[in-house]
Protein backbone atom coordinates (compact mmCIF):
# COMPACT_ATOMS: atom_id res chain seq x y z
CA UNK A 1 0.00 0.00 0.00
CA UNK A 2 1.20 3.34 -0.81
CA UNK A 3 1.34 6.29 1.31
CA UNK A 4 0.21 10.11 0.92
CA UNK A 5 2.70 12.92 1.95
CA UNK A 6 1.52 13.36 5.23
CA UNK A 7 1.67 9.66 6.27
CA UNK A 8 5.13 9.44 4.61
CA UNK A 9 5.45 12.81 6.71
CA UNK A 10 4.19 11.05 10.03
CA UNK A 11 6.03 7.67 9.15
CA UNK A 12 9.65 9.72 8.77
CA UNK A 13 8.39 11.50 12.15
CA UNK A 14 8.65 8.25 14.13
CA UNK A 15 11.78 6.27 12.48
CA UNK A 16 14.18 10.21 12.54
CA UNK A 17 12.44 10.18 16.70
CA UNK A 18 13.57 6.80 17.34
CA UNK A 19 17.10 6.93 15.54
CA UNK A 20 17.62 10.29 17.62
CA UNK A 21 16.26 9.30 20.98
CA UNK A 22 16.40 5.52 20.98
CA UNK A 23 13.03 5.75 21.86
CA UNK A 24 9.43 6.27 20.21
CA UNK A 25 7.29 9.66 20.12
CA UNK A 26 4.22 9.37 21.90
CA UNK A 27 0.91 10.05 20.45
CA UNK A 28 0.42 13.51 21.89
CA UNK A 29 4.43 13.73 21.04
CA UNK A 30 3.37 13.13 17.64
CA UNK A 31 0.17 15.38 18.14
CA UNK A 32 1.80 18.16 19.12
CA UNK A 33 4.66 17.96 16.58
CA UNK A 34 2.15 18.11 13.39
CA UNK A 35 -0.59 20.56 15.12
CA UNK A 36 -3.66 17.82 14.90
CA UNK A 37 -6.47 18.94 16.71
CA UNK A 38 -6.71 15.50 18.19
CA UNK A 39 -5.10 12.26 19.20
CA UNK A 40 -7.45 10.89 17.37
CA UNK A 41 -6.32 11.86 14.15
CA UNK A 42 -3.16 10.45 14.89
CA UNK A 43 -4.50 7.36 15.91
CA UNK A 44 -5.82 7.43 12.54
CA UNK A 45 -2.67 7.84 10.78
CA UNK A 46 -0.86 5.03 13.00
CA UNK A 47 -3.76 2.25 12.23
CA UNK A 48 -3.48 2.96 8.67
CA UNK A 49 0.13 2.65 8.75
CA UNK A 50 0.19 -0.40 10.70
CA UNK A 51 -2.38 -1.95 7.70
CA UNK A 52 0.39 -0.80 5.03
CA UNK A 53 3.10 -2.89 6.96
CA UNK A 54 4.98 0.20 8.24
CA UNK A 55 4.70 0.08 11.45
CA UNK A 56 4.13 -2.42 14.58
CA UNK A 57 2.64 -1.09 18.18
CA UNK A 58 2.37 -2.13 21.46
CA UNK A 59 -0.87 -1.67 22.78
CA UNK A 60 0.20 -1.74 26.68
CA UNK A 61 3.06 0.72 25.80
CA UNK A 62 3.32 4.38 25.25
CA UNK A 63 6.84 4.36 23.34
CA UNK A 64 5.14 1.38 21.75
CA UNK A 65 5.56 2.41 18.04
CA UNK A 66 7.97 0.73 15.73
CA UNK A 67 8.51 2.06 12.49
CA UNK A 68 9.34 -0.94 9.91
CA UNK A 69 10.44 -1.20 5.80
CA UNK A 70 8.16 -3.54 4.39
CA UNK A 71 9.85 -3.83 1.79
CA UNK A 72 12.84 -5.41 3.38
CA UNK A 73 10.91 -5.76 6.89
CA UNK A 74 12.22 -9.23 8.66
CA UNK A 75 10.53 -11.41 11.49
CA UNK A 76 11.01 -9.16 14.69
CA UNK A 77 11.33 -11.40 17.51
CA UNK A 78 7.96 -10.91 19.54
CA UNK A 79 9.99 -10.66 23.04
CA UNK A 80 13.30 -9.77 24.42
CA UNK A 81 14.85 -10.73 27.89
CA UNK A 82 15.97 -7.69 30.02
CA UNK A 83 16.92 -7.54 33.65
CA UNK A 84 14.42 -7.30 36.63
CA UNK A 85 16.26 -4.62 38.76
CA UNK A 86 13.88 -4.93 42.10
CA UNK A 87 11.09 -2.62 42.73
CA UNK A 88 11.30 1.64 42.33
CA UNK A 89 9.16 3.64 44.40
CA UNK A 90 6.36 5.62 43.35
CA UNK A 91 6.03 7.94 46.15
CA UNK A 92 9.03 8.60 48.94
CA UNK A 93 12.45 6.57 48.11
CA UNK A 94 12.80 3.46 49.12
CA UNK A 95 15.93 1.53 49.38
CA UNK A 96 17.55 1.14 45.57
CA UNK A 97 17.52 -2.82 45.21
CA UNK A 98 19.34 -5.08 42.03
CA UNK A 99 18.64 -8.30 41.26
CA UNK A 100 19.44 -10.92 39.49
CA UNK A 101 16.27 -12.37 37.41
CA UNK A 102 15.34 -11.60 33.80
CA UNK A 103 12.08 -10.66 32.54
CA UNK A 104 10.38 -11.33 29.07
CA UNK A 105 8.83 -8.11 27.47
CA UNK A 106 7.82 -6.82 23.81
CA UNK A 107 10.85 -6.16 21.66
CA UNK A 108 9.66 -3.25 20.10
CA UNK A 109 9.51 -1.56 23.35
CA UNK A 110 13.77 -2.09 23.66
CA UNK A 111 15.70 0.85 21.39
CA UNK A 112 19.50 1.21 21.49
CA UNK A 113 21.07 1.23 24.80
CA UNK A 114 21.12 -0.85 27.79
CA UNK A 115 17.43 -1.48 29.37
CA UNK A 116 16.01 -3.30 32.40
CA UNK A 117 13.04 -3.64 34.37
CA UNK A 118 11.17 -2.15 37.34
CA UNK A 119 8.67 -3.37 39.53
CA UNK A 120 6.91 0.18 40.36
CA UNK A 121 5.79 0.50 44.35
CA UNK A 122 3.09 3.70 45.40
CA UNK A 123 0.73 5.87 43.50
CA UNK A 124 3.00 9.20 42.92
CA UNK A 125 2.54 8.24 39.51
CA UNK A 126 -1.29 7.55 38.26
CA UNK A 127 -1.92 10.98 36.34
CA UNK A 128 0.79 9.46 34.11
CA UNK A 129 -0.50 6.18 33.77
CA UNK A 130 1.68 4.48 36.01
CA UNK A 131 0.39 1.92 38.66
CA UNK A 132 1.20 -0.06 41.27
CA UNK A 133 2.35 -3.32 40.55
CA UNK A 134 3.29 -2.01 37.03
CA UNK A 135 6.53 -2.88 35.23
CA UNK A 136 8.65 -0.03 33.96
CA UNK A 137 11.15 -0.18 31.38
CA UNK A 138 14.28 2.22 31.99
CA UNK A 139 16.70 2.97 29.26
CA UNK A 140 20.30 3.30 31.40
CA UNK A 141 21.93 6.81 31.08
CA UNK A 142 23.17 9.50 34.20
CA UNK A 143 21.27 12.60 32.44
CA UNK A 144 17.83 13.86 31.61
CA UNK A 145 15.82 16.42 30.46
CA UNK A 146 13.71 18.72 32.17
CA UNK A 147 10.16 16.96 32.25
CA UNK A 148 11.41 13.58 31.56
CA UNK A 149 10.40 10.67 33.99
CA UNK A 150 13.51 9.31 35.85
CA UNK A 151 14.66 6.96 37.99
CA UNK A 152 16.43 8.96 40.56
CA UNK A 153 19.23 7.39 43.56
CA UNK A 154 19.41 9.53 46.47
CA UNK A 155 21.71 7.86 49.14
CA UNK A 156 20.56 4.23 47.43
CA UNK A 157 17.38 5.32 47.77
CA UNK A 158 15.26 5.04 44.81
CA UNK A 159 12.36 7.09 43.49
CA UNK A 160 10.48 7.61 39.74
CA UNK A 161 9.12 10.93 39.17
CA UNK A 162 9.98 13.68 36.45
CA UNK A 163 12.60 15.35 36.59
CA UNK A 164 13.24 19.50 36.67
CA UNK A 165 16.41 21.03 37.04
CA UNK A 166 16.41 24.59 37.63
CA UNK A 167 19.83 26.96 38.71
CA UNK A 168 19.29 26.62 42.86
CA UNK A 169 18.20 22.70 42.88
CA UNK A 170 16.64 19.66 41.83
CA UNK A 171 13.08 18.84 41.96
CA UNK A 172 11.51 15.58 41.42
CA UNK A 173 7.65 15.91 41.10
CA UNK A 174 5.01 12.87 41.54
CA UNK A 175 2.36 12.35 38.69
CA UNK A 176 -0.45 12.60 41.54
CA UNK A 177 -1.73 15.96 43.04
CA UNK A 178 -2.39 15.33 45.97
CA UNK A 179 1.33 14.37 47.02
CA UNK A 180 4.48 17.34 46.94
CA UNK A 181 7.53 17.24 45.06
CA UNK A 182 10.67 15.80 46.92
CA UNK A 183 13.40 18.81 46.73
CA UNK A 184 17.10 17.04 46.03
CA UNK A 185 18.94 18.89 48.86
CA UNK A 186 21.64 15.41 49.53
CA UNK A 187 24.61 15.36 47.75
CA UNK A 188 24.68 11.72 46.85
CA UNK A 189 22.14 12.20 44.57
CA UNK A 190 22.17 10.56 40.43
CA UNK A 191 20.42 9.78 37.97
CA UNK A 192 20.24 5.40 36.91
CA UNK A 193 18.11 6.13 33.48
CA UNK A 194 14.80 7.45 31.87
CA UNK A 195 11.22 5.59 31.36
CA UNK A 196 11.01 4.49 27.96
CA UNK A 197 7.80 1.94 28.50
CA UNK A 198 5.74 0.64 30.47
CA UNK A 199 4.36 -3.19 30.56
CA UNK A 200 0.96 -4.35 32.25
CA UNK A 201 -0.38 -8.14 32.17
CA UNK A 202 -4.14 -8.14 32.80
Amino acid sequence: MSLTKKQKQVYDFIKDYLDKHSYSPTQMEIQEHFGFKSLGSVQDYIRYLKNAGYLESDSNSVRGLVPIDPNQAESLPEAIEIPLHGSVAAGNPIEAMEGNEMVQVPASMIGKGIHYALTVNGESMIEDGILDGDLIIVKEQKTANNGQTVIAVMDNEATVKRYYKNKNQIELHPANSSMSPILVDRGDFHIKGILVGLYRSY
